[in-house]
């Protein structure tokens, strides 16, 4: 076969590749984090409350004998808290695991991989980091979360302005 179809047939398998995302809602926005990241989901969670921790730390909570981090994606993207149960993603990173704090969990979703669009110029650097990209999606955007940014390790070591 030559060089060229060679190429040919990886830019196709490429372009119609497919990633299955896990969608979640803080109040009327639309994120996503892709599923290979997400060990379990853990609903109408209430994590216990850290005192004099950094203001993206949502608490911890107890998991499966362990003792996670939960980074609160409300507080880390500065809105405002809720009073009822959230939800929570458990999330596989290089440095361990630990929970992120959103308000509920939708569906799995699966879209092509080319048509995820760059964070927009206007984001500031500091933030651009948390995010992936987005989707266009029918009727709304979904903000694709970056997981190895989230993780607290890096967000402690890098606090976000």
């Amino acid at each position: 076969m030559s060089l060229q179809k060679e190429s040919l047939r990886s830019e196709e398998r490429s372009a119609s590749a497919l990633v299955e995302i896990c969608s979640v809602r803080l109040g009327e926005r639309l994120f996503g984090m892709p599923i290979s990241h997400i060990l379990e989901i853990v609903g109408s969670a209430r994590p216990q409350p850290v005192p004099l921790a950094p203001g993206f730390v949502g608490g911890l909570v107890h998991y499966r004998g362990d003792v996670l981090t939960v980074v609160s994606l409300r507080q880390l993207l500065g809105m405002s808290p809720v009073e009822a149960a959230q939800d929570i993603l458990v999330l596989e990173s290089p440095g361990g695991c630990y929970a992120l704090l959103v308000d509920s969990v939708g569906e799995v979703l699966t879209v092509p991989a080319v048509d995820l669009e760059p964070n927009p110029s206007t984001l500031k650097d500091s933030r651009r980091g948390l995010f992936a990209g987005a989707y266009k999606l029918k009727n709304t955007l979904l903000v694709m979360l970056n997981p190895e940014k989230l993780d607290p390790i890096h967000l402690g070591a890098a606090p976000v302005a």
